[in-house]
């Protein structure tokens, strides 16, 4: 009766098997990676296609900016951190627009334990007016 398992030859089949199980994960990871990498570029090209298709509504609609936050948000995708320039050059808003648009944000975001981040403009003003004296000694 023969044992199974045992000996020299049965360790080098167990390493060389083992060897190229690893080799096939490697290459499995490696084909998923690659297609993630290109759903993500297909992705950042619909986003920028659908962002320059609608800036002026963006722009211009509460209601639709927000809605295209929200479809942002639920992708991963955040417009105010992403790359300034890719969005600043998308809907036209310069650095200044963009650092402004940022430091709402964190004001509401700060604030939203006491009023829901629903803040009165005369607050957000008074707020932003002494960030931005500290930060950048710019008035709004």
């Amino acid at each position: 009766m023969r044992r199974k398992g045992a000996g020299i030859g049965a360790v080098s089949k167990d390493r060389l098997q083992k060897a190229k199980f690893e080799k096939k994960g490697t290459e499995i990871a490696d084909a998923q990676l690659s297609q993630l990498t290109t759903h993500l570029e297909q992705f950042k090209t619909h986003l920028e296609r659908f962002a320059s298709k609608h800036k002026n509504e963006i722009r211009k609609d509460p209601e639709f900016r927000n809605r295209f936050q929200q479809m942002c948000a639920r992708s991963g995708v955040d417009p105010l951190a992403s790359s300034k320039g890719f969005w600043a050059e998308m809907l036209g808003v310069g650095d200044f627009y963009y650092e402004l648009g940022v430091q709402i944000v964190e004001v509401c975001m700060a604030t939203r334990d006491r009023n829901g981040g629903l803040i009165s403009l005369e607050e957000l003003w008074q707020r932003l007016k002494g960030s931005r004296r500290m930060k950048h000694n710019q008035e709004i």
